[in-house]
């Protein structure tokens, strides 16, 4: 086995663990949808499953009327049979990493998204929920900007066997309009 090869068989093996941790340990399992935010309940197995491998993600944010745009890495494991997919996001430029973790509610047929970065080491304690319809996933989440409660927006679209977008979006006025904030353009290595 290569030293590359090892390394992505070790990288996984911890995400699965990191995932099982997870889901013994920090995760309401009757956990219910953001307020008042009704997704479809169209999720099935493997839903993700086109997102599990190694890829290259450019990164774009809005700044100062233009765009801070950075490169970024990303390791994706299914598990469970479909029922759950676990993203490793890496970003060199800015000393950031983070973990995704999906998990597939076969009841309500809905993807619960939770979200954790290296410099908390804590599991966001709501997920955004969504799922797909005709090929875009939208999940919506409750937060505060300081005082304000905002609705935070995560999408995948323009899927392709080698290519995807993820972006984020925010809305302060509950979701009548949406204002982008990070967008992630993903090639399979």
């Amino acid at each position: 086995m290569t030293d590359d090869a090892s390394t992505n068989l070790q990288r996984r093996e911890l995400l699965q663990v990191a995932a099982g941790l997870a889901v013994a340990g920090s995760i309401r399992a009757n956990a219910a949808p953001a307020d008042a935010k009704k997704p479809a309940p169209t999720g099935k197995r493997g839903d993700f499953d086109f997102l599990t491998g190694e890829w290259k993600i450019h990164n774009k944010q809005p700044k100062d009327g233009g765009f801070d745009e950075f490169e970024g890495e990303a390791t994706v494991v299914s598990i469970l049979g479909g029922l759950a997919s676990i993203e490793e996001l890496r970003i060199p430029a800015r000393n950031f990493s983070g973990m995704g973790l999906r998990l597939l509610d076969l009841e309500r047929k809905l993807w619960a998204d939770y979200w954790v970065n290296s410099k908390s080491g804590v599991l966001a304690p709501e997920p955004a929920w969504g799922s797909f319809v005709d090929g875009v996933g939208l999940w919506d989440g409750d937060d505060k900007d300081g005082e304000t409660a905002i609705i935070v927006r995560g999408a995948w679209d323009q899927i392709t066997p080698k290519s995807c977008r993820w972006y984020q979006a925010v809305s302060r006025d509950d979701g009548r309009t949406w204002r982008e904030n990070w967008i992630m353009h993903w090639t399979r290595k």
